[in-house]
């Protein structure tokens, strides 16, 4: 069964659109899926705690997990 998950309409510069591109290529994500990384990170360092998403730090793609 699919999660379920919120959908919002976000306006970055271009600038900021293509440097998380070239992150979540580099780590093998998706865009969408970085941004929500990133977030979680922020988040993370801020003291706030998540629920457990899709990837965690270390468990990309692309870590042999």
């Amino acid at each position: 069964m699919a999660e379920d998950r919120k959908s919002i309409l976000l306006r970055i510069p271009p600038d900021l659109w293509e440097q998380i591109n070239r992150l979540a290529q580099s780590e093998l994500r998706s865009t969408n899926a970085q941004m929500e990384f990133l977030l979680r990170e922020a988040l993370k360092r801020r003291g706030i705690e998540t629920q457990a998403g899709t990837e965690k730090p270390g468990e990309g793609r692309d870590s042999g997990a």
